[in-house]
């Protein structure tokens, strides 16, 4: 029996690199006896939160978990698209009483950073089923 069911809203931005986030959540979600039920591509980190709000309103989903790679640009870009995100993802959460687990890589790495990366998919799924049974 499935003991959480999650969300996920993963960017298609570096999807090279956010799909391999997916799988190894996925992977881990099983080990951990819980199951990523809908999955929303969105198409970049910044634009997340409406997709976690809708995913969040849903009653039979636990937690949300976020994937997304911030890679470093030729500009200060990267970190204001991660600290805008990262803020409205917290207040989300905090909004819906629910978790929602950053699984987002960034700001200020290189593409070779972000693949060596991955396992922050992994690691949201941690987060997202540890805060789960911690508000139970």
């Amino acid at each position: 029996m499935v003991k959480f069911k999650l969300g996920a809203v993963v960017a298609e931005f570096n999807y090279d690199i956010t799909h391999m986030m997916l799988e190894l959540a996925k992977e881990h979600a099983k080990f951990l006896d819980s199951e990523i039920t809908k999955v929303i591509t969105v198409p970049g980190v910044f634009d997340m939160p409406l997709a976690i709000k809708k995913l969040l309103k849903e009653e039979d989903i636990d937690a949300v978990i976020t994937l997304g790679a911030v890679i470093e640009g030729s500009t200060d870009h990267d970190q204001i698209v991660v600290q805008h995100a990262s803020r409205k993802i917290a207040d989300l959460a905090l909004e819906y009483d629910k978790p929602v687990a950053l699984g987002i890589s960034g700001p200020g790495m290189t593409r070779l950073e972000a693949h060596q990366r991955v396992e922050y998919g992994k690691r949201a799924v941690e987060a997202a089923v540890k805060m789960c049974e911690r508000l139970k």
